[in-house]
């Protein structure tokens, strides 16, 4: 006769559990603490120029596995070396409230996962410029959980021993814009002919918009989808009074959209209504849109390189309820 064993006892169950939460914590936390050493020292960056970056060593390497030859362009410039228009447009475009944030942007993040989960993807984005930085800097473009979260810790790191202005200025000159084009001076000068400096406003919303894919969205494809975020752009260099009514009609015939309208000059009767009308079908205006009847700055012409550069350029603040589809607002 065979006898059933008899059932376990609530304390070995009991047992068994804990030694697995234990386990389970150990491994966590070991991963946590192998993660945390990873993160390379940022610190030296606040006053060393990188001699090379994580991009430029996977360019290089790339080539050497295809055989092919690899033809580096990088000139380092100071950030007041680089046209007011381009930065202005790198901030709009690629993150807007990079001066607000500590280095990750958490309601873009959860505007990319809404996006992510709803057409099926797993993949992170809503990625700030120092998250960039950081991914330029440091990382590879593959995608997982893993170098994201290296990405982020890398961003903290950043935001935490750099000024915004130091790490605008190391993203700008580290960022890729063409097959072995790096930083913003060589992008200037391999697309255009000139230095960073001199900049035309629609050549830099061309350069600002080629990111983060300066190979199929290279300055010289055009595409509506491209020239529709070219004209957003213009706009808001308008708007923020970067650029006059001139120059607004100068460029947004240069990126190809001489059917726009430009915006009425501020301060005429009407023209908070008139300039929401005419940017509606591009600027998709919207409450918290900078108004272009209250002009950040004044028109500071196209840069002399002889003359004195004020700096970079803050963005009005966007309004949290805006559109999260809004090119404008969110980062790609």
């Amino acid at each position: 006769m065979v006898t059933a064993a008899p059932p376990r006892s609530p304390r070995r169950w009991s047992r068994a559990v804990a030694r697995v939460a234990e386990v389970g914590t150990i491994l966590v936390a070991t991963g946590a603490l192998a993660l945390w050493c990873s993160i390379p020292k940022t610190g030296r960056l606040a006053d060393e120029n990188p001699v090379s970056t994580a991009f430029i060593d996977l360019r290089r390497d790339q080539a050497a596995a295809d055989g092919h030859p690899f033809k580096l362009e990088w000139q380092w410039r100071p950030l007041g070396k680089i046209s007011r228009y381009l930065r202005a447009s790198l901030i709009y475009a690629e993150d807007y409230n990079f001066y607000r944030h500590d280095g990750v942007d958490w309601d873009a993040v959860e505007q990319a996962l809404d996006s992510n989960l709803d057409k099926g993807a797993v993949a992170v984005g809503g990625s700030t410029i120092t998250q960039q930085l950081a991914k330029n800097l440091y990382l590879s473009p593959s995608r997982s959980l893993v170098r994201k979260l290296r990405e982020m810790l890398i961003a903290f790191s950043l935001e935490d021993h750099l000024t915004k202005t130091r790490i605008l200025e190391l993203y700008v000159n580290v960022v890729e814009w063409g097959d072995g084009v790096f930083g913003a001076e060589a992008a200037s000068r391999h697309w255009f002919g000139h230095s960073a400096q001199t900049l035309s406003p629609a050549e830099a919303v061309r350069l600002a918009i080629a990111l983060p894919n300066p190979i199929k969205r290279a300055p010289n494809v055009r595409s509506p989808e491209l020239t529709k975020k070219s004209v957003r752009l213009i706009r808001l260099l308008r708007m923020q009074g970067l650029i006059d009514s001139t120059q607004e009609r100068t460029a947004l015939d240069a990126v190809g959209a001489p059917e726009e309208a430009v915006l009425p000059a501020p301060g005429r009767p009407g023209s908070g209504q008139a300039a929401g009308s005419a940017a509606a079908g591009s600027a998709a205006a919207n409450p918290g849109r900078p108004d272009p009847a209250q002009p950040g700055q004044p028109d500071p012409g196209r840069p002399d390189p002889g003359q004195h550069d004020p700096g970079p350029v803050e963005p009005t603040r966007p309004d949290p309820e805006a559109a999260p589809d809004d090119p404008i607002q969110q980062p790609e």
